[in-house]
């Protein structure tokens, strides 16, 4: 995803923004820095020749968002390790292991020199990953299902009792 695909709509570039514009074919995750170095929180987008528009906070963080694909069957597994163990190919390859996709992967420098992954899942259910993450030798910090177990206690209960009626008539 680039500059122009996530110009803030309605707003256009006053005063042509001096030393605040940014390429159109600029990728984001470079563009984050240079807006918040930007006083106002605001950079101009040109193509060349023309100025297209502005990216502001607001419409950065609607482009992220766009980039992280909502869904409802996933579930989240934080992983720790040390640089030098570091593998997206290895952290990958154990969570298929378990018979589960890897959908995102986000590392993050951790306050005590290791790097912090934070792993989703296609599954549920992040156990079996859980394990095979462990296998692998990566530190697992946390962990969370998709799948509420009161929520679904509560849904096989109304179920049972949907049934129950249908079988007394």
């Amino acid at each position: 995803m680039t500059a122009k695909e996530i110009l803030s709509p309605g707003k256009t570039v006053a005063d042509r923004m001096p030393g605040r514009i940014v390429e159109a074919d600029m990728p984001l995750l470079e563009l984050l820095p240079r807006l918040l170095d930007a006083p106002g929180r605001e950079v101009g987008v040109s193509d060349g020749e023309t100025t297209l528009g502005v990216v502001d906070q607001t419409s950065m963080l609607e482009g992220l968002a766009r980039m992280i694909a909502a869904r409802d069957d996933c579930s989240e597994v934080t992983v720790e390790c040390r640089p030098e163990d570091y593998s997206a190919s290895q952290l990958a390859h154990a969570v298929e292991d378990s018979d589960a996709h890897l959908v995102d992967l986000f590392s993050s420098p951790s306050a005590d020199g290791h790097i912090r992954v934070t792993l989703r899942l296609r599954h549920s259910d992040p156990s079996a990953a859980v394990r095979s993450l462990e296998r692998y030798d990566f530190k697992v910090l946390e962990a969370h299902g998709s799948s509420d177990g009161v929520r679904d206690a509560a849904i096989a209960t109304e179920r049972l009792m949907a049934l129950q009626a249908l079988l007394n008539v």
